[in-house]
């Protein structure tokens, strides 16, 4: 099998539009594959296991959330739905296949290009692409699509050599350490003074208070978790487990079990569901848990669109529908409503 780095698959049936996502996959440094129909696109996807695969929904045959449900039976690779599909019942249905994104035709070739970058900073390991990108499509005709016309003007105005080629070489980021808990000075007793008269009573030794200690359960890996304090109403960790109302997650052997019956999650919902169950009680925006799908944390110079907040609404309500939670009567995960997410109260 060829290596899946910098690779990108697309399936779609428009010449017009598989020509424009083309160019600007190929202009962003992806080696590119193309094809027609779904059935194409399952088999390229598991002979070049790409990066990243663009798929459109309305193709002959397979359609695509049928080729979607397929890819996630043998792939992980990242999914960006290109349609002209835009009601919500379609993004949502798209989500639940087993895309990580949506757009919605006609698209600007720069937000692809965003988009695509931002799949990259998820952390996956990658290495540099040595091959040139292709040569741009000819010119099209005079009647022109939509497609064909952005794919000319994006051509123009992009910088030769692709987007990644001018970029150095980012450091990778150092390893997070928990920080140390310091211990405050142990200060002595008084010693009662007494009359001369009388012998001086020494009082008891008090033992030395100690500070609250600090639990730290790791959630998503490669992310830094902020500390959780340790305490009631929050998860219980229990070696590679953590214990939460009747819920219990393995962060080692990605388990996840409700009342010791087993629940299948999908990569970015058991993601959700880590990083919600370290940070206890604590509100999550939903701008922040779009983030940790990303394998970001905390970082506010990303974009993030109404969109991307919107699917993690999708996912969180996929979420509680496996794990049987209600959200009018939270028993795992609390709606803050205008804010985001966090903990139920613990039973």
């Amino acid at each position: 099998m060829e290596d899946a780095d910098w690779t990108a698959v697309i399936i779609e049936d428009d010449p017009d539009v598989r020509d424009l996502i083309d160019l600007v996959l190929s202009q962003s440094g992806f080696r590119t594959v193309l094809a027609e129909d779904g059935l194409e696109g399952v088999d390229a996807v598991r002979r070049h296991n790409p990066l990243i695969t663009t798929l459109d929904v309305n193709m002959p045959g397979m359609d695509g959330f049928a080729v979607a449900k397929r890819l996630r039976e043998f792939s992980n690779t990242y999914l960006i739905f290109i349609t002209a599909l835009g009601d919500e019942i379609d993004v949502v249905t798209g989500f639940e296949a087993g895309a990580d994104d949506d757009l919605v035709k006609p698209f600007r070739p720069r937000e692809l290009r965003a988009r695509a970058d931002s799949m990259l900073r998820r952390p996956r390991g990658r290495t540099d692409v040595g091959s040139t990108a292709p040569a741009a499509p000819p010119a099209p005709p005079v009647e022109e699509s939509w497609a064909t016309k952005a794919a000319r003007e994006f051509a123009d105005d992009a910088p030769r050599g692709g987007a990644h080629a001018a970029r150095p070489a980012e450091p990778a980021p150092a390893a997070y350490q928990p920080p140390v808990q310091q211990q405050p000075p142990v200060q002595p007793p008084p010693v009662q003074q007494q009359p001369a008269q009388q012998p001086a009573q020494q009082p008891a030794q008090q033992p030395a208070q100690q500070p609250a200690q600090q639990t730290y359960l790791q959630a998503v890996p490669g992310q830094p978790v902020p500390p959780v304090a340790a305490g009631p109403g929050g998860p219980a960790p229990d070696g590679a487990w953590i214990r939460f109302n009747g819920l219990a997650l393995n962060n080692e052997t990605r388990i996840v079990t409700v009342d010791g019956g087993s629940v299948d999650l999908t990569r970015t919902e058991f993601d959700l569901l880590a990083s919600l169950l370290s940070t206890g009680r604590r509100v999550r925006s939903k701008a922040d848990l779009v983030l940790t799908m990303r394998g970001q944390q905390y970082v506010t110079s990303y974009f993030v669109n109404e969109a991307d907040k919107r699917s993690v609404e999708v996912h969180v309500a996929n979420l509680r529908r496996k794990i049987g939670d209600d959200s009018t009567n939270p028993k795992f995960i609390e709606t803050v409503r205008g804010v985001g997410y966090r903990l139920a109260e613990s039973l």
